[in-house]
């Protein structure tokens, strides 16, 4: 077994504090991974608190992990020592069902295994994520970096990024197609900057003044603030496809009137309570209400390769791994512009 240092919650209402385990040794088709950096993803927070239910203690968080390959199993062809890695929110899956043979293992009809907060394969062991020095994982579930992107900045990528390029990829954002970001947080933001670098035209909905600036130097061709009664005006029939990445209650029925006919509104957030929708805000336009959960391993390896060509990051503020407490407590005051990224040495 390999010693591991990390940061865990043991409680719903404990803070995360130092934790050593143990993983595996890597098998034939692992690979170990010294991790080098981990986002904090507002996930991390609702499952280390138990605010979705279900919550396995102790609990290391963390799924957007980037580092160096120490080791590999005799059977791995992908990866070598020394190379740049990163793992996201899976590690294993049935393999199985449709949706894995689809490609999309994030729906795998058995249930996948999530890096945190989940039982393994073997239905014992528990999962523990990447707010820690090392792990291990099959290769199947391990993701190539691009050498051009700096493996700090990367790591939103494993979940803020895939989260938001799979929605944009799969309703066909690109030129000539009106996009709005609604929130422009930890995920709208690199939302705007992959909608921009596929060509469509992106527009920021932002509940006040405050980002407008920040939208613009991200790549958006407009900026509207929804606390404006007007926008609702202006930009009624507007959109043909609207990413709302807000877990706030809004009223969806108001933003779903700002779609063309045909046009498709993508729930990304998941709001505390159930969201009345009327059927008329769908019918009278033929418009559509979807979601959208993360993405297979391909899709994530697709995104990565697209980020690479693009130059594509997050923009990030770099914490030690013991300042997360407070580093929780601001990302629920949106004191971060736009994600924190814990580095991994400050636990050695």
């Amino acid at each position: 077994m390999i010693p591991v240092k990390g940061y865990a919650a043991s409680s719903t209402k404990s803070p995360l504090v130092p934790f050593s385990f143990e993983r595996r040794e890597p098998g034939d088709k692992d690979v170990l991974i010294d991790i080098h950096y981990c986002g904090i993803c507002h996930s991390d927070i609702h499952q280390a608190r138990d605010e979705w239910g279900g919550a396995l203690f102790p609990m290391v968080p963390g799924h957007e992990i980037v580092g160096i390959v120490r080791k590999t199993g005799k059977d791995v062809t992908r990866f070598k020592a020394g190379d740049h890695a990163g793992v996201g929110c899976m590690v294993e899956s049935c393999r199985d069902c449709g949706s894995c043979k689809d490609h999309l293992e994030q729906y795998c009809e058995n249930g996948c295994t999530y890096t945190y907060n989940c039982k393994e394969r073997d239905g014992k062991t528990l999962s523990q994520g990447g707010y820690s020095t090392a792990i291990v994982v099959n290769e199947d579930f391990v993701l190539r970096l691009p050498d051009n992107l700096p493996l700090d900045a990367t790591a939103p990528l494993l979940c803020a990024g895939i989260t938001l390029y799979s929605p944009l990829k799969h309703w066909q954002a690109g030129p000539g197609k009106k996009v709005a970001i609604l929130g422009l947080g930890g995920l709208g933001h690199i939302g705007v900057k992959i909608a921009h670098a596929m060509g469509a035209d992106v527009t920021v909905l932002s509940q006040s003044d405050r980002k407008k600036e920040d939208s613009k130097r991200l790549g958006a061709d407009h900026f509207y603030a929804t606390s404006d009664p007007s926008t609702f005006k202006k930009l009624a029939g507007h959109f043909d496809l609207i990413i709302c990445t807000v877990s706030a209650g809004i009223d969806w029925n108001q933003y779903l009137a700002l779609l063309k006919r045909d046009g498709t509104m993508v729930v990304l957030g998941v709001p505390d309570t159930a969201v009345p929708v009327n059927a008329g805000s769908l019918i009278g336009g033929r418009r559509s209400i979807a979601g959208s959960l993360i993405g297979g391993v391909k899709e994530t390896q697709d995104m990565l390769d697209f980020c690479g060509k693009h130059k594509i990051t997050s923009d990030i503020e770099v914490i030690a791994m013991q300042d997360v407490n407070e580093a929780y407590e601001r990302v629920l005051k949106s004191d971060v512009r736009y994600r924190f990224v814990i580095d991994m040495t400050t636990l050695k």
